[in-house]
This record gives C-alpha cells, structure tokens and sequence, in this order.
C-alpha cells in the first residue's frame, strides 16, 4: 500500500510540475505577466490541495527554476525568495485550507492569508533586501525589478487562489472518481 501511494504522489506531482511548466511557456508568449502569475498562483494551490503538503512544496521550489531556465524569471539570485514567497503561499494554504468538510466560501481566509503572506514575502525579500543590499542595480533597473515584486504579486495570488477555489471542487471529484 506504501509503495503505491508513493507511486500516487510521484505521478501526480509529476503530472503537475510538467503542466505547470507547460502554462508558463505558453502564457508567457503572450507578455501578459498577470496572467502567467495567477496559472502558478493556481497551479501551487491545486498542488497542495489536491496532492498535500509535500507535492505542494515541491512544486513550489521546482516552479521559479524552471520559469529561469525558460527565461521567464528573473535572475538566479532572487530565486530563493521566489521560493520562499511560493513555499509561504503552500504552506497558509495547507494550515488554513486543508480542513476536512469545509464549504467552499469557508476557504476565502486560506485565500486572502495566503495571499498576503506570499506578498509579503517578495516584497520584503526582493524589493526590500535584494535589490538594494545584494543586487545595487542602476536606480531605473532597480524601480523594474522591485515593480515586478510589489503589489502584482498579491493579485495574481488572489487570482490564482480565487480561481482554484472554483476548480478544485471538479477536480477533486474526477480525483475520486479515478481512485475507484
């Protein structure tokens, strides 16, 4: 039963890492960043909801890598705060979001922490920490940078989170219907 569950999980977060790959490339061909934002937003939350914590972490660490090597993130230092704002998004959404027999609208504080957590996150560590201590961009690239990290983070959370909370009841149905 071990091993098949094991099984369960590697396919799963598999399956999830790859389309969330796929999303990126495709979303980011159209220059619309608040869109290709709110699909990771989206993909994190259907990660930890569906599959639980562990394939929630992973791909929230796999996530800001491989928007890297597509050459949709931004430079390699700032990716462990990307992480770390993806890692703070999973892990709201497991604590608050994850309790058997809630409705639906009972979600909307998983949503809205987590949310503001994962804001806060960036904007402390890239807008706040990186870019002047450890980066020292020219003013302009610097004002970019910081743009990228600020307030359009919390939105693509609240639209990527509002999002997987119309789909996840679908999607958690065709689940068990699957699994017999």
């Amino acid at each position: 039963m071990k091993q098949r569950r094991k099984a369960w999980w590697i396919a799963n977060t598999s399956v999830l890492i790859a389309l969330l790959i796929v999303l990126q490339a495709a979303t980011t061909s159209l220059a619309a960043p608040l869109l290709t934002g709110s699909i990771v937003n989206f993909m994190l939350v259907v990660s930890v909801m569906l599959c639980g914590i562990t394939s929630g972490i992973t791909v929230a660490a796999v996530s800001p890598v491989a928007a890297r090597l597509l050459g949709i993130g931004p430079l390699w230092i700032l990716i462990p705060f990307i992480r770390a704002g993806n890692l703070a998004l999973v892990l709201v959404w497991h604590i608050l979001g994850r309790m058997p027999g809630r409705p639906r609208r009972s979600l909307i504080p998983a949503l809205l922490s987590a949310a503001a957590v994962k804001f806060l996150v960036l904007y402390l560590g890239i807008v706040k920490l990186a870019v002047p201590v450890l980066l020292k961009l020219p003013e302009q690239q610097a004002a970019v940078i910081s743009g990228m990290f600020s307030l359009s983070q919390l939105a693509t959370a609240l639209l990527g989170g509002g999002l997987a909370l119309l789909v996840l009841p679908v999607l958690k149905r065709a689940l068990e219907k699957s699994q017999g």
